[in-house]
């Protein structure tokens, strides 16, 4: 096979040019200065590993070997390539971000996990290409990277120097907010008069009292109307890479804006209405007025809803305590159950403060999930729902497991209503990997120790079953 030696620069141009630019949106958000990204000379020496023996077969500027050419062979090669690229573009997530940022978190993690499991190059590529298999060199060189790369953008601090290496990390005790800005973005979060029949406010479907959710399928909107695609919930949401299942929504703000405006949720004709019935409250005018010189706007009322959606973590889980030091925080079984969290790829996606939310990731990726559930939605475009991207197809958001045991039901259809099978879900569909019925158990027990915290007590919801 030929291999691919274009100079670092021409890859990293051609990466940025080739990244749709919505992704390259999502890639801008929350870029660290220059002078704070990884040094090219350090990103080189892992950069060289990967041109050399993992470009090939997971990026878009390969050329086919020569053998591609005998029948048969072409269709088994080109459906290798497809699968490499959807399991990961180095292209987008790594060579990408060494220009001007940081290589993000999920990408991390999957380097480490394959180097640690020793599953890439796979056994039948290293068979026709001798020498393309990592050397202990390659090895130690690339988990060393993880682990200088991971603890200077993603350790979040309070994690006990044992376990600062996790690819999970310890939610915050708080975040910095605008506090003026959070009070009235709490009392406009829970104001029907942003619906159009005044029935509805946003915390209708994202409730207090179930984990900031509504623990349904489909969410109620106006009118009796449902939508077809799960409401997640909006605790830790500000950890979220993007907004909404198919990322439409770039951040908190935009994402505050989609729902009054949507036609089955909250149904507003536009924001001239909804400031027209606020402007009559001449009390929360006046509190407006005190913020935001210019008073209502649409811009000023998503920007106070984003401020106080800040405020929404949940730290202080079992397992927050456990990375922080206190070995008696979780269970033998429920350590156990992390470890296999971490060996069944879960950890791979599932990654950081919020356990998820850091990238797009297809359902079908091992098997094909929609065939065999049938029943076609329109939200199973996933994220070219957004981009009208073909290559999107299927790929959404991964959601955030923190306090997964209360914000049941499960995945963006909603049709999985147990940890159990939430678990065997993964292990069929994403992971390639069968779950057995007692690791099953034993990750669910694990899933248990992320429920957290808000304002000093414990969250409420109801648990879900086994």
């Amino acid at each position: 096979m030929k291999r691919i030696f274009l100079p670092l620069a021409a890859l990293c141009a051609a990466a940025l040019m080739a990244m749709p630019s919505e992704m390259q949106a999502t890639a801008d958000q929350g870029k660290k200065p220059l002078e704070q990204v990884p040094s090219m000379e350090k990103f080189q020496e892992v950069s060289d590993i990967v041109l050399d023996k993992c470009m090939a077969c997971h990026s878009r500027n390969y050329d086919l070997p020569f053998y591609a050419k005998i029948p048969g062979i072409r269709q088994i090669i080109e459906q290798d390539y497809r699968d490499g690229l959807r399991a990961m573009d180095l292209n987008q997530e790594l060579v990408g971000a060494a220009k001007d940022r940081p290589v993000g978190e999920v990408a991390v993690a999957k380097m480490e996990w394959v180097v640690l499991n020793n599953t890439m190059p796979p056994a039948k590529f290293t068979v026709v290409h001798w020498g393309s298999r990592l050397t202990d060199k390659d090895r130690e060189t690339i988990l060393h990277w993880v682990k200088t790369t991971r603890a200077a953008y993603y350790a979040t601090g309070p994690a006990a120097e044992k376990r600062a290496d996790e690819p999970l990390q310890p939610l915050p005790s708080h975040l910095a907010v605008d506090v003026k800005k959070a009070a009235l973005g709490e009392k406009l979060f829970n104001d029907k008069r942003l619906s159009a029949d005044g029935t509805l406010a946003c915390s209708g479907c994202h409730l207090y009292e179930k984990a900031g959710t509504d623990n349904s399928r489909f969410s109620e909107g106006i009118r009796k109307q449902f939508g077809d695609i799960n409401a997640p919930t909006v605790f830790n949401a500000v950890f979220n890479v993007r907004q909404f299942w198919d990322g439409r929504a770039a951040d908190l703000q935009e994402q505050a804006g989609g729902p009054p405006l949507n036609p089955i949720e909250m149904g507003c004709s536009g924001w001239e209405e909804i400031i027209a019935r606020l402007s009559a409250d001449e009390a929360l005018t006046a509190e407006a007025g005190t913020i935001y010189a210019d008073g209502w706007t649409a811009q000023n009322i998503t920007d106070a809803i984003a401020e106080y959606e800040k405020t929404l973590i949940t730290p202080n889980s079992r397992f927050d305590k456990w990375l922080s030091g206190d070995d008696a925080a979780i269970t033998a079984e429920e350590a156990e159950g992390y470890r296999l969290f971490k060996q069944y790829r879960c950890a791979s996606c599932h990654v950081g403060r919020s356990v998820g939310g850091q990238s797009f990731e297809y359902m079908d990726l091992k098997a094909d999930y929609f065939a065999e559930r049938g029943n076609p939605l329109n939200s199973d475009k996933g994220l070219m729902g957004f981009t009208g991207n073909q290559d999107d197809l299927h790929r959404f958001k991964v959601p955030n497991l923190r306090n997964v045991e209360l914000t049941h039901p499960y995945m963006h259809d909603g049709t999985v209503t147990t940890l159990d099978e939430s678990v065997a879900v993964m292990g069929r569909y994403l992971s390639g990997i069968p779950v057995s019925d007692g690791d099953r158990r034993l990750i669910v027990a694990f899933l248990r120790t992320l429920t957290g915290e808000f304002q000093g007590k414990p969250l409420t919801g109801t648990p879900v079953e086994r």
